[in-house]
């Protein structure tokens, strides 16, 4: 659970390294709150009156509906599992970065390439080749670190130098 727990404890710490079990133990934590959360969103849809309708059956509720009323077929718990995303998105965005950038610079890369590949995914047709960007990110958050220390700090598992589990 401490590996879970760094990253949002390093908030916002864009600089030093991180090791794989930081990286690849908040990103299981992440997942798991994200299935929780989503759970939640889905237990809050009329899933009798959308089984009803995609069944080729016309239910009276799902008839020429306003939007007023379709929003009020959703219970509370979808709009409470909605909100919980959204501010659940929001709290992990910057240690989400932060820790992605830390790994890179475990592996004595600069934290840039990460901040160009989101860019470039925001710019269309260039974001076709991001795609492949992604994938190569992803082997290389698998990759150990350099040993030893680097330009960007101490190596994270030599705990005789490294003094982020003060």
């Amino acid at each position: 659970m401490h590996w879970m727990l760094l990253p949002l404890k390093r908030y916002a710490e864009f600089s030093g390294r991180s090791r794989r079990m930081e990286f690849w133990m908040f990103q299981v934590f992440n997942f798991l709150v994200y299935c929780a959360l989503m759970a939640l969103f889905f237990a809050g849809l009329p899933w009798a009156e959308i089984m009803a309708s995609s069944a080729g059956g016309k239910s009276a509720s799902m008839e020429a509906q306003t939007p007023e009323e379709a929003f009020g077929m959703l219970g509370i718990t979808f709009w409470i599992g909605l909100t919980l995303l959204g501010l659940w998105a929001l709290a992990v965005l910057i240690p989400s970065l932060a820790v992605t950038v830390r790994r890179l610079h475990d592996r004595d890369m600069s934290g840039w390439w990460y901040a160009g590949l989101l860019i470039a995914g925001f710019i269309p047709l260039v974001n076709l080749l991001a795609f492949f960007g992604y994938i190569a990110l992803i082997v290389i958050m698998f990759l150990p670190g350099t040993p030893g220390p680097n330009r960007y700090g101490p190596d994270p598992k030599d705990p005789s130098q490294v003094d982020i589990f003060a």
